[in-house]
């Protein structure tokens, strides 16, 4: 037997866990399952557009050799021109890092902050990758409390509550997966302010920065901040639809000399992985500077925005069920009246649905949520998959007991 590292032993990526497990097993049998537990945007139709691939293609025969450990120049000059455009002022190519996609940088950037021990603020509930990434480098994921009651913004409240002497990090995810959560301006900067006065590295997850709805308006922490040492991660699978060339970027803000030596670190760990994918870091610059918007899926009429409507009018209308109506991201985020649906283990909840419904969606707690009462629904189907898949799920509840 060769065993694992413990340093595994309370690392969780429920995303992909036990209930996608059961998922393979039952697909391998024959059973045809649908998939809306995933921000996978093209198996559902929704694709880059031709003018960002034609640009990789071109660009393939000269992408044979490695390039510099922190990414391509033309990728990286376009990283900062869209922060720039932003207003993210002092964004410099030079601390522009381009990653196999956001999960490698953030991993990279834990890596060079984390002693054993250490404490990094994380949402609750979070995208798991950062609870996972902050255990596997050998620190503490100390959760915060994001509010339902508050279109599930951060209780700034506890927080302040949360901090001590080993706190090294705090992590913001807007627009928040798994809620779709949009924060005002007036919560960052309250978190900014408790960054600023307890000396924290910010860490600002905005992948989906340009996925909005309603008139909401996204605001970049760095650009809020401009004297904080902020870290923004983003990246080209959302906003351009293109999940599989795992191209992310990681930008560093705000004055350098607090975070010099972190920085050379991070510059080692870049060089260790050589650098990012070559040909897919093309895209970057297509996309960034070539005029593609989102937009047309996210108002009334679009795609997006059709299909988030009517996955959250169907939720809602099923007895015992309520749902925050997202302003950003690709996700809902209902909840399941405990007085209505007692779930008790909603991993198990989620795989008897699987089984039963052939429906795989995430349960709750995966993301960190302390109750057993919400679960995740991607909303990136067509409306017909989504009328049907809501319906085998309102199906499911009608009955269901633990």
């Amino acid at each position: 037997m060769v065993p694992q590292a413990s340093r595994l032993a309370d690392v969780r990526y429920d995303i992909r866990g036990p209930v996608l497990r059961r998922c393979l097993q039952l697909e391998a049998e024959g059973h045809e399952i649908t998939k809306l537990n995933i921000g996978n945007p093209a198996p559902f139709g929704l694709f880059t557009p031709d003018a960002v691939l034609a640009r990789v293609t071109e660009s393939v025969a000269a992408s044979q050799g490695y390039s510099d450990a922190r990414g391509i120049a033309p990728a990286r000059e376009a990283v900062a021109r869209y922060y720039q455009r932003r207003g993210v002022s002092g964004v410099n190519p030079e601390e522009v890092y381009i990653g196999n996609g956001v999960s490698e940088l953030i991993v990279m950037s834990l890596q060079a902050l984390l002693n054993p021990g250490d404490e990094v603020l994380v949402p609750s509930p979070d995208y798991p990758l950062w609870t996972g990434a902050v255990t596997l480098c050998s620190g503490r994921a100390v959760h915060y409390r994001c509010a339902e009651d508050l279109d599930w913004n951060p209780d700034v409240e506890d927080v302040a509550s949360l901090i001590t002497e080993r706190t090294k990090a705090l992590v913001i995810i807007n627009p928040n997966n798994p809620t779709g959560a949009v924060y005002s301006a007036e919560t960052l900067r309250q978190l900014l302010d408790l960054a600023r006065r307890h000396n924290l590295l910010v860490l600002a997850d905005e992948i989906y920065d340009q996925i909005l709805y309603d008139g909401a308006v996204h605001q970049h922490a760095a650009a809020l901040a401009p004297d904080l040492p902020v870290l923004t991660l983003g990246g080209m699978s959302k906003n351009y639809r293109l999940a599989g060339f795992r191209s992310g970027w990681l930008v560093v803000s705000g004055p350098r000399e607090p975070v010099g030596e972190y920085l050379e670190g991070l510059g080692l760990l870049a060089n260790m992985r050589m650098c990012a994918n070559v040909p897919a870091q093309h895209a970057i610059g297509a996309a960034l500077d070539g005029g593609i918007d989102v937009t047309p899926l996210l108002q009334p009429g679009g795609r997006l925005r059709d299909q988030r409507d009517k996955a959250w009018e169907l939720l809602t209308a099923i007895p015992g069920v309520d749902c925050y109506k997202p302003a950003g991201a690709l996700y809902l985020f209902p909840r399941l009246d405990p007085e209505v649906h007692k779930i008790y283990d909603d991993q198990r909840m989620c795989i008897d649905l699987l089984e039963q419904q052939h429906l795989l969606l995430t349960h709750g707690t995966g993301f960190n949520l302390p109750t057993t009462d919400h679960l995740r629904v991607v909303f990136l189907a067509p409306v017909d998959v989504l009328e049907d898949s809501i319906g085998r799920l309102a199906e499911f509840l009608s009955s269901y007991r633990q």
